[in-house]
Formats: C-alpha cells, structure tokens, sequence
C-alpha cells in the first residue's frame, strides 16, 4: 500500500473509531465567548478579559479603527474599542481574530503549508465580507445577518483541513505530493470540519458551513453565510471547479445581480479593508 492510501485508510479509520485527535478552540477565544455567555458580564469585564491577551487587545484595536467599518475617528484604548465593537459581536469576532493561532507548526513543511492555507482562508474571508459590504449596500434586507458572524464563519469554514495535515506530519513524504493532499482534503475536510464546530459547541448552522461550502448539492431557502462564502472562495480560487454555478446562484438569489460589480474598484477596495484587518 502506497504512503498516500495508507495515510487515507489511517484518516477514514480513526474518523470512525473517533479517535483522530482534533485541533482545540485557542485559550483566549475560550475565555471571551464563556465571558460573554455571563448575564453578568459588563463592557468592562469584557475589557479585562481581552486585556489578558496583548495580541488580541492589539487586533481588537485594529478592527475598531478598520477602514472596513468606515470609522474616521480612531479608539486610543483597549475599553474604548470593546464599546466601539460591543459586547454582541465581541464573542465572534474574538473567536474568529484568535483562528490563526491554530494555523502555526514546529514542523517547516507543515508550517509553510498551514502559512499558506492561513492565507488563502484570509482570502476568502476578505472577499466573502466584501460581497456582504455590497450586497447591504445595495439597499438588501439582511435582518438574519451580521458581519462578525459571517466573518467567524468564513475563517472556520476549512477548519477541517487542520487534523488531517496534523496527520499527514507524521508521513512528511506526502507534502512532495500536494495533488493528493488536495484528494485527501476533498473527501474528508467537510467531515471533519463538521465534527469540530460539534466539539466546539458552535450552532448548527455553523457545522453546516464547514461540512458544506464546497457541495451545491446542499443549499439554503434564504440567502444564507454560506453563500457569501461561496462567492469568496471562487474570487479566491478555492473553488474553480463549479464557479460558474456558484456565481449563477449569487445572482439568482439576488446577492449580487450585476457582477460587474465583483471587478470594480468600490468592490477592491472594500476587500483590501477587510484583509487588512488580518495583516
């Protein structure tokens, strides 16, 4: 049996024996989303927690002061941010600021692989956040929809992938082969991307984007975070093998009916904004 078929026999095994060790939730993102489920919780306290994480105080900043959120007068401080942001979107965009402590490894190959994958999940998270910028801006009802969420949803939505390079490690010899890296993801990221946001506790909605976004065979009535993430992937290239339905589907839906508009240069330059929240 070839490494390659040895590894995937590995993977579909410990799957379902529910033995394959999966990546945990960061620390920090841990404490803020525990805080924030606290009836008792203030802006304050949040501040306090947050404060506990200088990185994630520094994102938190950032975000406050993003060009993407249109704001010209700028925070100085960790509670003027917290207010700014507000404690509703505080759980998911704390979550979604503290993901790329996931994407690191000891390990060169891997690291350079997860650096990679980091990126293009930025990518796609950049790209989906500016197809919602112009969907809302267009004068849409997105009443079931906010921008942290989507934004969380966005940067989970190939967590999947984590444990199977996790496993992958152990046979180095497969990163020479990326193709079947690829084959291995394909069959088995949704699966497991799935299973993490279980183990997470996220909602179900969120276990739907991560086992789904590639498959068009699942869809939603309502224009949905899935479909926004969608778009984001093929701007991306994440997805090249049914782009054209997928942005057949964007337009059907009425996310974007001109998509003139995903070339343009208002569309460029909210999606730099939102990308530079990552960097």
């Amino acid at each position: 049996m070839s490494t390659e078929n040895a590894l995937l026999t590995i993977l579909v095994e410990k799957i379902n024996n529910d033995t394959l060790v999966l990546p945990t939730l960061p620390a920090i993102a841990l404490k803020v989303r525990k805080a924030a489920d606290d009836p008792a919780v203030n802006l304050n306290k949040m501040g306090d927690v947050i404060g506990q994480d200088p990185a994630l105080s520094a994102r938190m900043m950032k975000i406050a002061n993003s060009a993407y959120l249109g704001r010209t007068v700028k925070v100085e401080n960790l509670h003027q941010a917290v207010t700014r942001i507000g404690l509703r979107q505080i759980k998911n965009i704390a979550t979604a600021l503290a993901m790329e402590q996931l994407f690191v490894s000891k390990n060169q190959i891997v690291g350079e692989y997860l650096a990679k994958l980091w990126d293009r999940t930025v990518d796609v998270t950049a790209n989906a956040m500016a197809v919602y910028q112009i969907y809302i801006r267009y004068g849409k009802n997105v009443k079931n929809l906010n921008v942290d969420s989507l934004t969380l949803a966005a940067l989970v939505h190939n967590i999947g992938v984590l444990p199977i390079l996790s496993e992958a490690e152990r046979h180095q010899d497969v990163f020479a082969n990326p193709t079947f890296l690829n084959v291995a993801i394909q069959k088995l990221a949704g699966r497991l991307g799935a299973t993490i946001m279980r183990e997470w506790g996220f909602s179900e909605e969120m276990v739907q984007i991560t086992e789904n976004w590639r498959s068009l065979k699942f869809q939603t009535e309502k224009i949905a975070y899935i479909d926004f993430i969608r778009v984001g992937a093929v701007l991306s290239g994440a997805i090249s093998s049914h782009k054209d339905a997928v942005m057949n589907l964007c337009q059907s839906k009425g996310i974007v009916e001109d998509l003139k508009l995903l070339d343009s240069d208002e569309f460029k330059d909210i999606r730099d904004d939102a990308k530079a929240i990552f960097k």
